[in-house]
């Protein structure tokens, strides 16, 4: 009878283990299948969270893009600003230039007359070379490349040496004419506009320039040793001192 029972227990037992098996796998492929997906929930939630760390970084890279294109603008703005000044400016001064110019051309001719007239009215000192500064700048008055800033320059450069010939002690070479119509070859010296003389080569006889007849007369051969001092003191051979010399002066000049 004892047999019996342990032999049924043992088939029931038997019997009954399939029956729990099913449930345990069952559970085990759940337990399998939710840790499956909880590890691509995983990966979906790191995929997720690197996009939004991307996203958040373009985002800042598009603000900072943003702030430097707005600084760049106002630079532009600017630039544009001060561009359009200059402009106006450039404009201005074109139209005072035209201005200048319509009042400076007159003003340079007047100046060039200026200037024959002086030289007509003054003494001869070198007289072919201040004749040919003045046809030069005549001649540069008609030319179309050279500026008005140049032409007026040239011209104050003329006026400046015509005044420096009154502040110098020179000597130089030059034919004269003299009042018994002879041409010579001479040395001339002049001090400043004060007096004008002429000295042969030989240095035996001088000549001075005589401002009411406009005419290169006979000096006294007396006062010689005085003019080749004044001709030495002007070449620079003799230390300066003080001259005893004819002056060429009008009348008018002396008074």
């Amino acid at each position: 009878m004892n047999r019996f029972r342990s032999s049924a227990f043992v088939l029931a037992a038997l019997t009954a283990f399939p029956i729990l098996a099913a449930p345990i796998d069952q559970a085990e492929s759940i337990q399998k299948k939710t840790n499956q997906a909880s590890v691509r929930s995983q990966k979906v939630i790191d995929k997720s969270a690197s996009a939004a760390i991307e996203l958040k970084a373009s985002i800042e890279r598009l603000r900072e893009e943003v702030n430097n294109l707005e600084v760049y603008r106002h630079h532009l703005k600017t630039l544009i600003d001060s561009q359009n000044q200059e402009m106006t400016s450039l404009v201005q001064q074109i139209s005072d230039i035209k201005e200048t110019r319509q009042g400076i051309v007159p003003l340079m001719y007047h100046m060039i007359d200026g200037l024959k007239q002086i030289i007509a009215q003054d003494k001869p000192i070198k007289l072919a070379q201040r004749r040919e500064r003045v046809e030069k700048l005549t001649a540069l008055m008609g030319r179309a490349d050279v500026s008005e800033a140049e032409k007026y320059r040239r011209i104050l450069e003329a006026y400046q040496i015509e005044m420096d010939y009154g502040n110098k002690i020179a000597t130089y070479q030059d034919d004269i004419t003299t009042s018994d119509d002879v041409t010579r070859e001479v040395d001339i010296l002049y001090i400043g506009r004060l007096s004008l003389l002429a000295r042969s080569l030989n240095h035996q006889a001088f000549w001075m320039w005589d401002m009411q007849s406009h005419q290169w007369i006979n000096g006294d051969t007396a006062q010689l040793t005085r003019i080749n001092q004044a001709f030495d003191l002007a070449n620079q051979h003799i230390a300066p001192t003080l001259l005893d010399v004819p002056v060429s002066l009008a009348v008018t000049e002396a008074k």
